[in-house]
Order: C-alpha cells, then structure tokens, then sequence
C-alpha cells in the first residue's frame, strides 16, 4: 500500500483492531487518512491476532450494553462492505454463584437495557442444554441471544481493506516517536523513528498494549495507568463422539463464569473437535520485553471444566494454547480522550486500556474515536466513564459495586516454578 504526500486530516497511530476501525470510519467520511503500525500488519505481539474472540451485551456496568449492542449492528453492516463474514452468532451464556454481585449487577443491567434475559437454576441449565452444562445448587444462569465470535485477525484485515478502499494510505514498520505541535501551522507533526515526518491536522493514538509508553513519550510525560498483562488462551479437547455438541452451529452458547477466577470460553468453531476455555487475566510484563510463557497452574481451570462440562470435554491438559496481550486499567474501563492537558488541545485523542473486553467494541470505539478527532466530541454515549481525569479524583479510576473481573492471574491461580 504506497505512500502518497505527506500531509493529512487525520493520522492514526498503532494499526490493532481500534486504529483499524478507527481508519475505516474516517476514510468512509472522506477524510485523507494516514494509518501508521510500528510492526508489520496482522503480526501477533499485541491484542489484535488470533482465533476468536466472545460478543455479548451483558455487562455489569450497564454503559457498556449499549454499546454491545450497536456494535454488533456495526459488525454486520462492516462484513457486508468487505462481503465476507468475521462475526458468527450464538447465544451466549453467564453463570455464576447466586449471590455474585456481578452477576446480579449483569441482571440489573439487561433489565435497565430492555435485553432479553432467562434466569435458570441448576435443574432448568441442565435441561436447556440437554445436560452438556451442569452447574452447583447455589448458582445462577443467565441466557441471552446476543453471542457470538468474532475472528479477530480477519476482523483486523477486514477493516485494514475497508479503509483502504475508501482511501485511506497504510505504512508498517513504521514506528511513531514523537507528536509535536506545529506551531503556526497548527495540527501536528507525527515523528517517526526512521526519520519520516508526516502533518496532520489531528491524530488518535491506539497503540494497544504500548499505549502507556507512548503517550508518555509525546504526551509531556503523561501517565496513563495502563498495565500490560499478557495472557494464555487455552483449547481443550471434546472427548470423542460429543464433539458436534459444543459447536457453534449446533447452538452451543459463547460463555461466562462469574468469581474467581473469571473463566470464560467459545464453542467450537475454529479448530474443529476443540473449545476455547481461559481464564480472563494475565501477568503483568513490558510489551517489549515479553517473557512470552505465563507459567501458570492450570489446576482451578481443570477441575472448572471438568465440574461444568459433566465429563464431556478433557480437563486433562489444553491441547494448544495461544498468547495474547491485554492493557489494563485500575478499573477496567476504557481511556477514549483528548491529550489536551499535554498542551494538544483536542487536536490528539487517545483511546486505550481496553482491559481484555474492548475487541467486540471496535465499530463502535472507531466510531467515537472519529468524532472526536473530526468534531471534537461524540454524542450518543456517556464519555464521562472513559476519561483521563478520573484518575486524578481516584487512583482506582471508576469507582463499583461489585468485584473485580480481571487481575494478573499470579493473585488468582498459583504460578509454577
């Protein structure tokens, strides 16, 4: 994809899912865009690679609903351009201790967002899933019919080509040192390690799990409490002759395991005869500097799976496993901002610390991350949960009622030496 010119409306930086979509939405609005990936395109060492990701439209933080919800509209409305699909529906599935606050706050939630919901006990999740699910007395299930799995290497191309064909000019390997303000000029220069030097008149940041670095090198010193964790995704083996039960087609749900820790998981779909099954965290490490093998105890996910699956699905070890990279933020919310306390007014947005849950919100944070950068605002969803300040009021960030999702997986599950 060639270079053309040197001077844009809008320059993106960091090409994952988010700059990706965020590239498509400004290209198809006619703007002269400039997608800039420090590596090389669909490369495997941040959060935008592999296999599956889960959608869904429950949340304890009801704000997130919404937006679940239209994105998925967006999703197909995106496939439907390309004319190949990257989103795969299916039911989805909560479960959890009857009195996880989470998971009532999960409830509390598709009420208040008008989603259709069942709540089950064990015998009536025993029934609705022919004894394939099996859950203890004291737990609760929660059926919805917004699930899915979305491909997220396809889904990565898919918006890359969209954006191109709208106009938009891609460059890899092409890593951003420095943002600077233009002066008289206005805009932006956006500085890159080899030298190159590029203008624009706005520039959104998504550099996933470097965001953190990045933004306090252009930012004046910024610090975003963003922490890279990297995680291990784990595919476990259907025992033979109940592998056509937990796939994707035969309505297997995507899923969801409230406590500690988190746990959730896709029917088969991408490798045939096998489920992904993880756990929702990671250890904390630099993205440069990546120990690339977690080393954790699988011991609680064994028994997790064996305990719910009734037997049908081997706990005795993952067949194949996959790394992956999250960005986390004290709370778990997303950063969607303007950089404009580092001197850029709105002329820089920043959006990051997707906090291992962001993937399936790509069309819709592409979407708010393009009207800030064009309108200097986005309309449509409260802003107030995704900004920088809140940091400032409260280390913690956004302050909630019920337990943390997430962590690094050395304070949930015992590490191996």
């Amino acid at each position: 994809m060639e270079y053309s010119g040197e001077e844009y409306e809008v320059i993106v930086v960091g090409a994952g899912i988010m700059g990706s979509s965020t590239a498509y939405e400004l290209a198809k609005r006619g703007k002269k865009t400039l997608l800039l990936e420090q590596f090389d395109f669909l490369h495997h060492r941040g959060s935008s690679h592999g296999e599956s990701r889960t959608i869904r439209s429950t949340y304890p933080e009801d704000y997130y609903t919404a937006m679940a919800v239209k994105s998925s509209h967006l999703w197909e409305k995106a496939q439907s351009e390309a004319g190949f699909n990257v989103y795969f529906k299916s039911p989805h599935f909560d479960m959890g201790p009857s009195d996880d606050k989470s998971l009532r706050s999960l409830i509390s939630s598709c009420r208040k967002n008008s989603i259709p919901y069942q709540i089950l006990n064990r015998q009536q999740v025993v029934e609705k899933f022919s004894g394939k699910i099996n859950i203890p007395e004291n737990w609760v299930g929660v059926y919805t019919e917004l699930g899915g799995v979305i491909k997220p290497t396809k889904a990565v191309s898919m918006y890359q080509q969209l954006a191109f064909r709208n106009g938009a000019v891609l460059k890899d390997n092409t890593e951003v040192n420095a943002v600077v303000n233009a002066g008289e000029k206005g805009g932006v220069w956006v500085e890159t390690k080899s030298g190159e030097r590029f203008w624009s008149e706005k520039c959104v940041i998504t550099a996933g799990a470097w965001v953190r670095k990045l933004v306090k090198k252009v930012g004046a010193g910024v610090e975003l409490p963003v922490e890279a964790l990297e995680t291990v995704v784990c595919y476990w083996r259907i025992k033979e002759g109940n592998e056509n039960d937990f796939t994707i087609g035969g309505g297997f749900p995507t899923f969801a395991s409230y406590g500690q820790p988190y746990i959730y998981g896709t029917p088969a779909l991408e490798f045939p005869g096998l489920m992904k099954i993880a756990v929702h965290g990671g250890c904390s490490c630099d993205p440069d500097k990546r120990p690339w093998s977690p080393g954790i105890s699988l011991s609680i996910l064994k028994e997790w799976i064996k305990e719910r699956f009734s037997g049908l699905v081997d706990e005795a070890g993952p067949v194949a496993t996959q790394l992956c990279m999250y960005s986390m933020t004290p709370d778990e919310d997303y950063v969607l901002d303007f950089l404009s306390e580092s001197g850029f007014g709105k002329d820089v947005v920043v959006g990051g610390g997707f906090s291992g849950h962001g993937f399936k919100m790509a069309p819709i944070v592409g979407r708010i991350l393009a009207d800030m950068a064009l309108n200097g605002e986005a309309k449509g969803v409260d802003m107030k949960y995704f900004k920088i300040e809140r940091f400032q009021h409260n280390p913690k960030g956004n302050l909630k009622e019920f337990e943390d999702q997430v962590g690094c997986l050395s304070d949930q599950i015992q590490v191996d030496n």
